[in-house]
């Protein structure tokens, strides 16, 4: 299979080649990450949402991050994304209404952060937003070389060490915003630059800075890892930053898993990826981490029940307060996000 097509995340039929027992299925769970789309009939929209939440896992809130779906294209371009806030703030409302189901209970949006009238934007945002809205990500993703990639990032040039873009993130701090974001591996030192310069903002590190393995970066894992591990290390020092353990499934990581006659099991998953959860899990500490979905994005690789088992695997190294931490404290206290009703 070559590049991201319409539909990728749809393969329900061979997602469903592998089945496993739900693991721990009283577990509470926040899932802090994942995306609505509509394409026509190959999209993710709540009704394909609660088919993976209800799949056996306790999910009980989840929180929606911006992909650039549902804009108003009538809009200035600086407010286009509103549009994509409205929608899925009635959709956080709809979900309301089926309390026996996944909540979406919260709204990551999307806005150009370097803009010298973003708090009009900000405002604008939080008009249709209203207390869904926990926070935005304008993500920092570059590669040099974006033909190899399956979902080229839209970032630009030292755009986290643009001043302007900086002043943004502060500002997000200062409105009591979260800011989320995405990018590559080989971004990690101007991402760490980021970090310093806003110590006022709660800064989420999304999929791991999504390591690499296609292009120029295919074959080279391993040789990757001990230096992301020290890049890991010098930004979990940074106190404002908190991390997502999740988004390894992308294709742009480069396992293949895509492309397989049968997707993988838990057990595989943890074996090819457990020691990038467990070094994040270790230099952030549970109380920092966030285990997250990243569907469906992340669903062309494996399905929501068989991905959860995997993280309740790696988990179980853990003391009971750590589990709780990662699989619903960490995010609800991030984001701000209600306690559910019993």
């Amino acid at each position: 299979m070559a590049l991201w097509q319409p539909g990728m995340e749809r393969r329900d039929d061979w997602l469903a080649l592998v089945t496993e027992d739900i693991i721990d299925p009283g577990r509470e769970i926040v899932d802090p990450h994942h995306h609505l789309w509509d394409r026509g009939g190959l999209g993710y929209m709540l009704d394909g949402l609660w088919l993976d939440t209800d799949a056996g896992h306790n999910v009980v809130q989840t929180v929606f991050i911006e992909c650039r779906a549902f804009y108003d294209r009538d809009a200035p371009a600086e407010l286009q994304s509103v549009g994509e806030t409205e929608t899925v703030a009635a959709i956080c409302r709809e979900s309301e209404e089926a309390p026996d189901k996944a909540q979406v209970a919260g709204i990551v949006a999307h806005a150009d952060l370097s803009r010298e009238d973003l708090g009009r934007i900000l405002d604008a945002h939080l008009a249709v937003g209203g207390d869904y809205l926990v926070g935005f990500r304008h993500s920092g993703a570059r590669d040099a070389e974006p033909e190899h990639l399956h979902i080229p990032g839209r970032g630009y040039a030292r755009q986290y060490t643009d001043p302007a873009f900086q002043d943004g993130v502060r500002l997000l701090g200062e409105r009591g915003l979260t800011y989320d974001t995405w990018h590559y591996h080989h971004q990690a030192d101007d991402f760490l630059a980021l970090a310093k310069a806003a110590p006022d903002t709660v800064m989420i590190l999304d999929h791991f800075s999504t390591p690499l393995g296609v292009g120029r970066f295919e074959g080279r894992r391993e040789e990757i890892f001990p230096q992301w591990q020290r890049d890991m290390e010098a930004l979990a020092k940074c106190p404002n930053v908190r991390a997502k353990l999740g988004g390894l499934l992308m294709p742009d990581n480069g396992w293949g898993w895509h492309t397989r006659d049968v997707p993988p099991g838990s057990d595989e998953l943890v074996e090819a990826q457990g020691k990038w959860y467990r070094h994040m899990i270790d230099v952030f500490g549970p109380e920092r981490c966030m285990f997250e979905s990243n569907f469906p994005v992340d669903r062309t690789g494996i399905s929501y029940a068989v991905l959860w088992n995997a993280l309740k695997k790696i988990a179980s190294d853990y003391d009971e307060a750590a589990q709780a931490e990662m699989f619903a404290g960490t995010a609800r206290r991030v984001y701000g996000l209600p306690q559910p009703a019993a």
